[in-house]
């Protein structure tokens, strides 16, 4: 495992997710923790924070420079604005070969969508879900 430098210790913040999920209220809201548990579990370099006012996930290991701007580090955003579904947002999405269907979407910037429906969905698409961020993480720039 690399070491975390304080740089990429500041992005993560589990406690801060925490206080948003006890404060979440959301049909859903057990679908989103059982979706952060399986995606913080793929990889111990891969940390959490909220942007966009929602869960996000990013790989906090070590990185070549790049520009911020760029969102380079993040893998995942959570969307938790339909009350029917919970959205995970794959900024660059089209990059990972997904055989099983989890991603839909066809967005110019590369963006693609995995949508959760049910406790049911998640227990399905549990080991898609883990191969397509595994399948990024070898994928980012490092």
């Amino acid at each position: 495992m690399k070491a975390k430098t304080a740089k990429t210790a500041i992005l993560a913040d589990s406690e801060g997710v925490d206080a948003y999920m006890q404060k979440l209220d959301h049909l859903l809201k057990e679908v989103l923790e059982a979706l952060r548990k399986i995606i913080l579990s793929v990889d111990d370099e891969i940390g959490e924070h909220i942007k966009w006012n929602a869960p996000s996930f990013l790989y906090t290991g070590e990185m070549k420079p790049f520009d911020p701007q760029k969102y380079k580090r993040y893998l995942i955003v959570s969307n938790v604005y339909q009350t029917d579904c919970i959205r995970l947002v794959f900024l660059s999405g089209a990059k990972i070969n997904d055989a099983s269907g989890l991603l839909s979407g066809d967005y110019a910037d590369g963006r693609r969508l995995a949508f959760f429906y049910s406790m049911d969905e998640v227990v399905v698409k549990e080991n898609a879900l883990k191969s397509a961020v595994k399948t990024w993480l070898a994928l980012l720039d490092k």
